[in-house]
């Protein structure tokens, strides 16, 4: 099944994804973290709990019959997946790392995956009120909190190139991996803003070298897509969605084909 969104879909989407941030901020601006430690050995605060609840309701409410994964929802065995041609995958506050170090740099995620591919995806970031969004089928966007939509663009730049990596994770693998290209500056952030970053043309990119989840990727994964950039496993193949295990073992970010290179 395909889908196409249209204008109010699209409003809605954001709608509910600025919604999240108010819910992540009224934690973010208090003291009451509560934070735990999942199996992954990764943070969770009542922050992204009441993000996944908000966004997981309005999903179901304004788009019934498309299902919902979610990085803090009940697990979906692949069983069940493997029949979903249209979902929602959501992280809904992406960085809790960088939200625990309040440095503003976590974002609420939502994406549309059609197939095993993201369609269309939301990034919003709390702090700031900017938002990002599209997908290959749509271009890709950036409002700074209003009504007014500001195109991306890669820059497609293959030399001189500004690199940009994780602020809580980096591997001897990352360092050699960059060692290859003509990098003439570094920059590090917090969150899908590294993949936001490559799309509005702000860095060139990104290698990932560690473990992520489908939901980390996905919603930047459409907006790098819609903007004209590239977004592949490590091992330079495509990265799909709705495997058996939601897991990426490493991926490039990049503005350029990077399986030319």
């Amino acid at each position: 099944m395909k889908m196409r969104l249209d204008k109010k879909q699209i409003e809605k989407l954001l709608f509910i994804a600025s919604e999240a941030g108010k819910q992540i901020l009224e934690v973010y601006n208090s003291d009451k973290f509560e934070i735990t430690i999942k199996k992954d050995n990764s943070p969770l605060t009542i922050a992204d709990r009441k993000s996944h609840e908000y966004i997981l309701s309005q999903l179901v409410k304004h788009f019934p019959g498309i299902p919902v994964f979610s990085e803090e929802g009940v697990s979906v065995p692949y069983c069940e997946r493997k029949d979903w041609n249209l979902f929602w995958l959501v992280d809904p506050l992406d960085g809790t790392k960088e939200f625990i170090r309040r440095n503003g740099e976590f974002t609420v995620n939502i994406a549309l995956i059609s197939g095993n591919k993201p369609l269309f995806g939301v990034i919003y970031i709390p702090v700031s009120g900017v938002i990002y969004l599209g997908g290959e089928e749509y271009g890709s966007y950036k409002t700074d909190g209003g009504y007014e939509l500001r195109k991306l663009a890669v820059s497609k730049k293959t030399h001189n190139l500004i690199a940009v990596r994780s602020r809580s994770h980096s591997t001897e693998e990352e360092d050699n991996f960059y060692s290859n290209y003509d990098i003439e500056d570094t920059v590090f952030k917090g969150s899908s803003l590294k993949i936001c970053m490559v799309a509005e043309g702000q860095a060139d990119i990104y290698f990932r070298a560690g473990p992520t989840w489908e939901w980390d990727t996905a919603a930047g994964h459409a907006i790098l897509s819609g903007a004209g950039g590239y977004l592949v496993n490590k091992d330079k193949s495509d990265l799909k969605y709705n495997k058996i295990e939601p897991k990426n073992y490493g991926f490039i970010a990049s503005s350029f084909n990077i399986r030319l290179t």
